[in-house]
């Protein structure tokens, strides 16, 4: 086959190399919001690591454009896959601390709403509970609510509610990791 009519890979085009370019920088924006422990967690070269964190201090526009500019200059020596997958696993673990709270958030009103028979149906659903811990917690709260007093109560139950559903969270997670090892495990 002559050189002519084989195909050569098509050049990536200045377009492409500078939508490439600002997706990296786009990408280092991100990691910029990001609070300094979560980017601690992040799988990031040292020198990139120091710059985010640099970037956090800068307080004129104008010079965190340019270090923006700069991180995504540093980040195209540097796989951007890893660091994708790594926040996409950060924002999953959000949604579901986000989903925990909610959760507890809705067994606290429903609790309170619903008086003794929320009590049992949520001992029902969750029999470790501590059951004169809970009715205690549960009767101090509804008694601020009727004395629209706040002592605190409330966050009290919240608290004990959301400890619970976390730890029952991870008991559940547990018992799936045991019941489908990963490739990793074997």
């Amino acid at each position: 086959m002559p050189l002519s009519e084989r195909k050569q890979p098509d050049p990536l085009s200045k377009s492409q190399v500078k939508r490439d370019m600002l997706a990296l920088q786009a990408l280092g924006a991100l990691l910029i919001e990001l609070p300094e422990v979560q980017l601690r967690k992040l799988p990031l070269p040292d020198d990139l690591l120091k710059a985010l964190l640099f970037t956090k201090t800068l307080k004129a526009h104008e010079a965190k454009r340019r270090q923006l500019q700069y991180i995504g200059k540093m980040m195209r020596s540097v796989d951007p896959l890893p660091i994708q997958a790594a926040l996409k696993a950060l924002k999953q673990d959000d949604k579901k601390i986000r989903a925990l709270f909610l959760k507890a958030e809705a067994w606290r009103d429903q609790l309170l709403a619903e008086g003794d028979t929320g009590v049992q149906t949520f001992l029902e659903q969750f029999p470790a509970a501590d059951r004169q811990l809970l009715r205690q917690l549960f009767r101090r709260a509804q008694q601020d609510r009727l004395k629209e007093k706040n002592t605190g109560a409330a966050k009290e139950l919240f608290h004990y509610l959301h400890d619970l559903l976390r730890d029952h969270s991870l008991l559940a997670d547990s018992q799936i990791d045991r019941e489908h090892p990963t490739e990793d495990d074997s």
